[in-house]
């Protein structure tokens, strides 16, 4: 006997299909994502692959249309991952060049914000925007497509080689006394040839909601170093989905760094639709109160002689929760496929939770492919043997943490970046040293 389940369907009331000026591919574009984000709803842990995190809460909070960007809003330097480069900045999901610094860009890049290229360049959107991120069976891309409006857009030229990285510094913050929901879109094209490295740092204070989509294009034989640090407000709902389009002999060096948010999913999709691509997604996270961080990835080996590489490390605490999701899947022709995946977790709290979900999927008979998950708690042994040193018990458990989450950090490629992660993790753990000697 079926049973009628409800829809959970907010933020419908103020999508608007239609805008002046608009191409009519735009209206098309997101006419489409209102469509199936009506006809699916918000995803519930009926759907597979929201099995472990539940949007309830969300579906029940009121949020204020987004407007426009809140005024008065400073930029949180403390909490910026702490590289030189140029700067693009994103208040709630709109593009902000008086607060950008992108000046002295090297002939063969192009930073702009996206609503300014959809009024000045459709024609050069056209053919990318929209069409890498798949909105079928991915309700909360098809609702960033519906409410397309704003962001950033990242256009590296064949050949051009960039010497400094740029760095997208997205801020949430609600919008008066009320929570904003925003859902930004990011465009990033890469030319054959081309390197480029990309650091995004996602940060914010008070309640609201990030939707955002990524899209990447890779051309062939160029490099893109890809950085995410996610320190969302500990109030703010951040769901973001990077769908990866990789040619031929290209590589993608990917990490996601994540500490914030009360609720925060990380989900990747990246197609390997070339030969002898190099494809490395990896994350780190901490979790401490109720937080809930979920990352889920999936890699499509399409065609022969590509690697992915893929680790991912995590530190809970008190009732926080983890979701793991990682799939490879190995296409018939994608023979000489080399895919690894490995998950750790480390729980400090009985109260702490993981739910880890690798898988393989492979229809190809020459491949060299393996996947591995560990849950565990601090070894005793080595806690025992810092504190009859002389260390702390607290001091003890965060060198014995920093040292786990370091594994994960040094997949980092860039050193430049890899150091200010590195940074970055240990003054979360100084903070974390502190309210606990606090607490005693």
């Amino acid at each position: 006997m079926s049973r009628n389940v409800t829809k959970l369907l907010p933020f419908v009331d103020e999508v608007q299909v239609s805008r002046p000026d608009d191409a009519p591919w735009t209206s098309a574009l997101r006419q489409e994502g209102f469509n199936r984000y009506r006809e699916s709803g918000l995803p519930t842990p009926r759907t597979e692959a929201w099995k472990y995190t539940n949007l309830r809460r969300l579906a029940g909070m009121n949020f204020a249309p987004n407007e426009a960007a809140p005024e008065g809003v400073a930029i949180p330097e403390d909490h910026l991952v702490k590289i030189d480069g140029f700067r693009a900045v994103v208040i709630n999901g709109r593009f902000q060049a008086n607060l950008s610094d992108l000046s002295g860009l090297p002939r063969g890049l192009r930073v702009e914000g996206l609503a300014n290229m959809l009024r000045k360049s459709p024609a050069l959107l056209e053919p990318l925007l929209g069409r890498i991120a798949i909105r079928d069976n991915r309700p909360l891309t098809a609702l960033n497509a519906a409410h397309l409006d704003d962001g950033l857009c990242v256009f590296v030229e064949k050949g051009v080689v960039l010497d400094k990285p740029i760095h997208i510094v997205s801020i949430g913050a609600p919008c008066g006394d009320e929570a904003a929901s925003f859902h930004p879109r990011l465009l990033v094209s890469l030319g054959a040839g081309s390197v480029a490295t990309i650091v995004e740092s996602h940060v914010g204070k008070g309640a609201y909601f990030s939707n955002g989509v990524a899209e990447f294009v890779v051309g062939a034989d160029a490099v893109l170093n890809h950085y995410k640090v996610q320190e969302e407000s500990d109030e703010a709902y951040h769901l973001a989905d990077t769908t990866l389009r990789l040619e031929d002999r290209s590589t993608y060096d990917g990490f996601t760094f994540q500490s914030g948010g009360v609720l925060a999913r990380n989900e990747i999709y990246a197609c390997l639709d070339g030969e002898n691509v190099d494809c490395r997604v990896n994350a780190a996270y901490l979790g401490a109160g109720k937080q809930h961080i979920d990352n889920t990835v999936f890699i499509d080996h399409v065609k022969p002689g590509s690697r992915s590489r893929e680790v991912c490390k995590g530190v809970l605490d008190d009732q926080s929760r983890a979701v793991f999701q990682g799939k490879i899947l190995v296409r018939k022709d994608a023979q000489k496929t080399d895919g690894f995946q490995l998950n750790k977790a480390l729980l400090l709290s009985r109260g702490a939770e993981i739910d880890s979900k690798p898988e393989l999927e492979i229809y190809a008979d020459d491949v060299k492919c393996s996947h591995g998950a560990t849950v565990g708690e601090l070894d005793a042994d080595a806690l025992f043997y810092l504190r009859s040193r002389g260390i702390d018990t607290v001091a003890a458990r965060n060198l014995l943490i920093s040292a786990f989450v370091a594994e994960a950090v040094a997949e980092i490629q860039s050193e430049t970046v890899r150091d200010a992660v590195s940074d970055m993790v240990q003054v979360k753990l100084e903070m974390r040293h502190e309210g606990r000697v606090n607490e005693r």
